[in-house]
């Protein structure tokens, strides 16, 4: 569920823009420097996906779309954008604050203003069902976007100065070469190679990596010393690779080489707080990842919240 982690600090307005918290959170456990290890979200969230710009982090909800915005210092948050009554699951912010959602069974993506919570664009993406639009990078002077159900690739590509394109530029890739589909839910996270120049895929039914041509869609499989079973949310960060592997409840790291075209399993990370963990995103130190719970039947009071490890 990539690479678009900015270290930078919180700003006054996007501080003052989380002020207010929809229902009351649970305290939170700090550490030293007082920034919250869990971040609690709104009751019967259903959270999927994660993207943090300036020190707020930004969630999807699966039951209805909305978005919702949390400050990483104190913790507090409220939701900034009313969804459409169809899911959000993948999520990227771009350096204007544009969030970029996946939109599931919808077969869509929306481009979303972090600052006003105004739908600037949806796209249609699938042709028809089957499909579950799952997650999304920003690159190559487009946005590309996977497909659980298809094999295939999504490019939505940026106009000139970053400008959204029109519905008519969107284009389907099909996936190629090695990625063999199959029966159940097949690609799911995407990232940007280390050098930038193709993308990286999990297969979650098979567990394993690949690298994409993101002009042709012809894939090679990623060497690798280990199967990333139960794959999800991809993130790069320099030549390191976190997979997570949500019912496994951990973080795989892999070290890649700077093609993407072979890495190694070097640790894993886990927490005592995971609960079916789907995407990742990084600020400092910290990988934050949101719980999705999907053992746990969801009700409008079920408790859903945001881990945060040392990367």
């Amino acid at each position: 569920m990539p690479h678009l982690v900015r270290r930078l600090g919180i700003t006054l307005g996007l501080s003052a823009l989380i002020v207010s918290v929809v229902g009351t959170p649970a305290p939170a456990t700090t550490t030293s420097h007082t920034f919250p290890t869990r971040i609690e979200l709104p009751n019967g969230f259903l959270p999927e996906g994660i993207a943090i710009r300036k020190g707020i982090a930004y969630f999807g909800s699966r039951a209805d779309g909305d978005i919702y915005a949390a400050s990483l210092r104190t913790g507090e948050g409220r939701v900034i954008s009313q969804g459409p009554g169809t899911p959000s699951v993948g999520l990227k912010v771009d350096n204007r604050g544009r969030l970029f959602v996946s939109g599931g069974p919808a077969g869509d993506a929306r481009v979303v203003d972090s600052r006003t919570g105004d739908i600037l664009k949806t796209y249609s993406l699938a042709a028809g069902p089957p499909t579950f639009v799952n997650d999304v990078i920003l690159g190559f002077k487009a946005a590309w976007f996977t497909d659980s159900q298809k094999p295939v690739i999504y490019k939505v590509p940026f106009g000139r100065h970053g400008k959204l394109a029109p519905q008519s530029a969107v284009r389907t890739i099909p996936l190629t070469g090695d990625y063999v589909h199959q029966p159940g839910f097949n690609a799911n996270g995407i990232a940007l190679t280390p050098d930038r120049r193709a993308l990286i895929i999990v297969q979650s039914n098979t567990g394993l990596l690949f690298r994409v041509n993101p002009w042709t869609g012809v894939t090679k499989r990623i060497k690798l010393n280990a199967t990333m079973t139960n794959g999800d949310g991809l993130l790069v960060i320099g030549k390191t690779l976190y997979v997570v592997q949500n019912q496994l409840n951990r973080v795989a790291v892999v070290k890649l080489n700077r093609a993407g075209t072979k890495g190694s399993l070097v640790r894993v990370i886990t927490s005592p707080d995971f609960d079916i963990p789907t995407t990742v995103a990084a600020f400092g130190k910290r990988l934050y990842l949101p719980n999705a719970r999907f053992n746990t039947e969801p009700t409008p009071t079920t408790p859903y919240w945001v881990t945060a490890v040392r990367r």
